[in-house]
């Protein structure tokens, strides 16, 4: 891909979250007219990129769209919600072009069908809108029949148009012949009175009684452009369907082979690639049901490969795709893109970053700086050759290196400045996710968001939209009530749900609070006990705090009927593996009546990290300080067979000890039967213990991921250099216990 193309893709899905900002924005203030205009100029603006890089399918469809948007602005009415809805769609698919665009270098091949598709949809979303469609004509098809004759000798004739204009055009310096004349590629006009009992004695000139009829080879999208003007005065009919749309039968047999291919991938029994087969099987069954537009069924897959990438389990993704191969054979849905779609992870999301001037200068400033301590580290070195008083050259290194390590401790800090991201990267993605998910269970909710210019280190937001839509899933289905039910108890009938960032010394804190009941706490002890989670003792000996946190339990869920939302159980604890893995914590407060606020502690960077250095057969590894509790010594004596595996008591609770050199398959020296070295470690929610063989040093480290053949390495964060050259490899503590 040239750099002319990245260039129009990182503008212009900035252009389409700009164009998402201000639409959702209008429909809170429909009569907004700042944020119309500002929608108006990103579509503007995105047909202009798109001509220029001779997207033309693209720059059409916007087109249509930035017509209705000028339309709105010239206008004293609002933008109405059908409207709304289909500009967003627009931008939807604007997206998947832009998505497709970035895997292959070109522009999709259906690009052309589908942007006469969402023309017709734009067009006729706002006839509709107006209340005026077809109003003038009656709801019969003769005219059809009249035409047929016709219709007959012009086999390639694609659409039937039918015009009864308004008695009083003429009045507005209308031409009604002219008007069907400029129909691009027309191949027959029909002319009939719409009075039959008019004479020429008795008609009236001035007021205009034709039913025109007319056929034209253009397809019904671009007829629907043409008469957008005087859309309320007529009929548009395709008369023979595309013989490219989607979904003919042997694409669905060709996807039907494709998705069963998938499945039998996904049910090998291998544990070698598991995390490959998933990424592999669950986006080609996505972009498979994306190309058929099954847009529904693609974001459910997506979301069952996130959910089984959590789980480390094939099963979610299977019957995901099982589900879409039942749904599949099924027409495409023509309404707009659901929720799920709208926030689907986005596999081919741009890398680049914006970023400020004033930082680059200050990474600038900082060379500079270094420039002149190693000059001085040369000098200094040749006066140690040429010297015989060690002392001084000493007294010189010392300084050198003192100015050196606060030089790199600022070039770190201004490196990783430079990968910052602002939450509101993400926290834009969910107003119209919520919208749409309060629609779909017949809700009204706002969601308000707050600090979302906090920033965090881009890994961190990136990983940040599924399980915060989890949470916001969770907020919307379980916590807010019905309109109904919050009158009842005198509370707006409107729920609110508040999404807000804030860093807290080097993390972030990511909360999400509803308005709506609670937690009720017997119903989940109640679910807990006949779902076998815990025993009807412990769920007795409980506090309220620890029972609430059993929704964090794989398989938990308090919905009685499984929906396309919830119920499934794979939505609270998939969130805590997902923060947990980002070295992170959640934890989660309810008020009875009041609401429910789930807090994310999280780092504000994955790249710098504190480790605690140990070693194991004679080789160094890192544990993430974060995970790690305390050090002990444990004797052999008190280490305690457990079926296949080994534990010990410290203070009353039992500890599960894993031996190190055991988990990662090296040889150690067991003649000696010293006292064991026991690191305890929380992590998965879990505490445990690694046995070692000698207890290091902490240190701040830049961690480089693991990439190329052993990018997919398990319990593994990543690597760095130790002073002496030597490798630290750092463990992933919440795999090695998840």
């Amino acid at each position: 891909m040239n750099e002319f193309v990245e260039q129009f893709l990182l503008e212009s899905r900035e252009l389409v979250a700009q164009a998402i900002d201000d639409l959702m924005a209008l429909e809170d203030k429909p009569g907004d007219k700042d944020r119309l205009d500002g929608a108006f100029r990103a579509f503007h603006t995105l047909k202009g990129a798109a001509g220029i890089v001779d997207f033309a399918a693209m720059a059409k469809t916007l087109h249509a769209a930035e017509d209705i948007l000028s339309t709105l602005r010239s206008s004293e009415y609002p933008i109405t919600s059908n409207v709304l809805n289909e500009c967003l769609a627009c931008l939807d698919l604007t997206s998947r072009w832009l998505d497709s665009m970035a895997a292959s270098g070109e522009a999709p091949s259906a690009a052309d069908r589908d942007a006469d598709d969402m023309i017709a949809r734009l067009v006729d979303s706002m006839a509709t809108d107006e209340g005026k469609k077809n109003v003038a004509l009656p709801a019969t098809d003769d005219w059809l029949d009249r035409l047929s004759a016709s219709a007959s000798q012009f086999s390639e004739a694609l659409t039937a148009v039918r015009y009864v204009p308004d008695p009083d055009t003429f009045f507005r310096g209308e031409d009604p012949l002219s008007i069907v004349a400029s129909l691009p590629q027309l191949l027959v006009v029909d002319l009939a009175l719409t009075n039959k009992a008019v004479t020429l004695e008795t008609i009236d000139t001035f007021s205009c009684n034709l039913e025109i009829l007319a056929l034209t080879k253009a397809p019904i999208a671009d007829v629907h452009i043409a008469l957008r003007a005087i859309s309320e005065w007529t009929d548009i009919r395709q008369l023979a369907p595309s013989s490219q749309s989607p979904g003919n039968e042997g694409e669905l047999a060709q996807v039907t082979g494709l998705l069963e291919a998938q499945i039998a991938l996904l049910r090998e029994d291998r544990a070698e690639g598991l995390l490959g087969r998933l990424e592999s099987a669950g986006q080609t069954a996505a972009n498979a049901l994306l190309y058929l537009r099954r847009n529904a069924p693609a974001a459910a897959v997506e979301l069952a490969m996130a959910t089984a990438r959590s789980q480390r389990k094939a099963a979610p993704l299977i019957a995901a795709i099982e589900q879409a191969l039942k749904t599949e054979a099924g027409p495409p849905p023509p309404t707009s893109a659901p929720a799920a779609q709208a926030g689907s992870v986005n596999q081919f999301a741009s890398r680049a970053l914006r970023v400020d001037m004033d930082r680059i200068d200050a990474l600038v400033k900082l060379t500079g700086e270094l420039i002149v301590v190693k000059n001085a580290i040369g000098h200094a070195a040749k006066r140690a050759q040429d010297t015989k008083d060690p002392t001084r050259v000493a007294s010189i290194l010392r300084d050198q290196h003192a100015l050196f390590d606060r030089l790199a401790s600022e070039l770190q800090g201004a490196v990783l400045r430079i990968r910052v991201l602002p939450l509101r990267t993400v926290f834009r993605r969910f107003p119209r996710l919520v919208r749409e998910i309060a629609g779909s269970v017949g809700k009204s909710i706002k969601l308000v968001t707050e600090g979302d210019a906090t920033e965090a280190d881009a890994t961190i937001v990136d990983a940040l939209f599924e399980p915060l839509l989890h949470v916001l899933r969770n907020a919307a289905d379980h916590g807010i009530e019905t309109p109904e039910r919050r009158a009842s108890i005198g509370k707006p009938t409107m729920g609110t749900i508040i999404l807000r960032g804030r860093p807290e010394a080097n993390n972030v804190r990511i909360e999400v609070e509803d308005d709506g009941a609670g937690i009720d706490v017997d119903r989940v002890r109640a679910v807990a006990g006949a779902r076998g989670v815990a025993s009807e003792e412990a769920l007795a000996a409980m506090t309220d705090d620890e029972a609430i946190d059993l929704i964090f339990a794989a398989g938990f869920s308090t919905a009685a009927t499984v929906s396309d939302l919830s119920g499934r159980g794979v939505g609270m604890d998939s969130v805590r593996a997902a923060v947990e893995r980002l070295g992170g914590t959640v934890s989660l407060r309810s008020r009875p009546g009041s609401g429910t606020i789930v807090s994310l502690m999280l780092p504000f960077s994955l790249m710098m990290t504190r480790v605690m250095t140990v070693d194991v057969a004679g080789q160094a590894f890192g544990l993430p300080l974060d995970n790690v509790l305390e050090t002990t010594i444990v004797g052999r004596d008190l280490i305690v067979p457990i079926g296949s595996s080994r534990a010990f008591v410290l203070r009353d609770r039992t500890i599960p000890l894993l031996d190190l050199a055991d988990t990662l398959g090296l040889a150690r020296d067991e003649s000696s039967r010293q006292p064991a070295k026991v690191v305890v470690v929380a992590a998965a929610g879990q505490i445990g213990g690694l046995e070692v063989d000698h207890l290091g040093d902490r240190l701040d480290v830049m961690l480089k991921p693991m990439e190329g053949l052993l990018g997919g390495m398990r319990s593994v964060a990543g690597t760095t250099l130790l002073g002496d050259g030597r490798v630290l490899v750092v463990l992933d503590i919440q795999e090695m216990f998840g």
